[in-house]
């Protein structure tokens, strides 16, 4: 019986059995359907559905990509990709069947997307790799015979130049806003001067620091959630590193840390959360009459200052925690002068001393 009426309430019921991707035969029963039509759709989804049978809406597939990746995507990485694709997706092709979408569709949402949003070149493609994720997961997983992200160009760029970043000059003016010592002041000098990510700074305890090495461990982020504090393991495993500090940051942290009464070695240094700090951030920024920057545009404009000082990108990689020399280049390659010039002065320098020798 796929779908009969409650004699109760008048409403229909759909109760089936089918199986699953596994070859499992198993039932399934719901309630609450206001028609008979809705209910027999409901069974006819499920099936293709729980089959992972590619005739099935892409609406639907998203929960099996979804799913699939529980136990590899962080619960915050998890619901940033979720945003993207119910609210940039799921509106243009979510009831259109995964083998019916065409390349031509992609270039229209890409297009509608681009069109109706002024969103950055970043943004642009971090949409392009939900679909393509998607879809290459589904061919990959579930046998999906063509892949319609793999003919149309990837819309935005993932190396988009216009980044924002402090001088040390702009950073200076910024820092003699802040009481000398206070907490903001001591969070900030840490963000200008390691260039870690905001939720490294947010979830630091003291025993994170050793004073005598003058080095800091980055091993965990901090994140709020749905009114609760979380810690979790860093953004990618090479975000877990130990960071050489200089002698006036561990001087600081000193400092600051001896103003704590009986704070505990194992709890957060800086019990604020991440709007606060923007918060305090803009305010300060106003007060000194700097350009406005994000947070995290202080994790470029350390880097920034350490290329400005000749540091090579590798080095500069294992400080920030990047998965990627690739990652480093993208983001801060441009940031370099040219070595052509160099080069190519070099040269001359080699074949006037051969000449000089030869001469001789």
């Amino acid at each position: 019986m796929p779908a009969y009426k409650d004699k109760h309430d008048g409403s229909w019921e759909s109760s089936f059995y089918y199986t699953d991707w596994t070859g499992k035969t198993k039932r399934k029963h719901k309630r609450g359907f206001s028609t008979k039509k809705e209910a027999l759709n409901f069974e006819s989804e499920y099936k293709r559905v729980a089959k992972a049978n590619m005739g099935m809406k892409l609406v639907s597939f998203v929960e099996v990509y979804f799913a699939d990746k529980a136990s590899e995507l962080k619960e915050r990485t998890m619901r940033n990709k979720r945003y993207m694709v119910q609210t940039h997706l799921i509106p243009y092709l979510g009831d259109k069947p995964m083998n019916e979408i065409t390349p031509a569709d992609i270039i229209q949402w890409q297009n509608n997307i681009i069109e109706n949003n002024n969103f950055s070149e970043a943004y642009l493609r971090m949409l392009q790799n939900q679909i393509t994720g998607i879809f290459n997961h589904a061919q990959k997983i579930y046998s999906l015979q063509n892949n319609p992200c793999k003919k149309v160009h990837k819309m935005g760029r993932s190396d988009d130049r216009s980044i924002s970043f402090w001088t040390y000059e702009e950073y200076v003016q910024f820092i003699e806003t802040f009481d000398k010592g206070s907490m903001h002041f001591v969070m900030f000098e840490i963000l200008f001067w390691t260039g870690i990510r905001e939720g490294e700074l947010l979830a630091l305890t003291m025993d994170d620091f050793d004073l005598i090495q003058n080095r800091m461990k980055i091993d965990k982020t901090y994140f709020r959630m749905h009114g609760e504090d979380v810690i979790t393991t860093p953004k990618t495993v090479n975000s877990i590193r130990t960071i050489e500090l200089p002698d006036f940051i561990v001087d600081e942290v000193k400092s600051y840390y001896k103003e704590l009464y009986k704070h505990p070695g194992d709890q957060r240094l800086f019990p604020i959360v991440a709007e606060a700090l923007q918060h305090v951030m803009k305010r300060h920024i106003k007060k000194s009459g700097v350009k406005q920057i994000r947070v995290h545009d202080l994790r470029h404009s350390h880097c920034a200052y350490l290329i400005n000082h000749g540091v090579q990108p590798l080095i500069i990689k294992e400080r920030l925690g990047h998965k990627d020399i690739k990652v480093t280049l993208n983001t801060y390659g441009h940031l370099y002068p040219s070595e052509q010039k160099k080069i190519a002065n070099m040269l001359n320098n080699l074949k006037e001393s051969e000449k000089r020798n030869n001469n001789e």
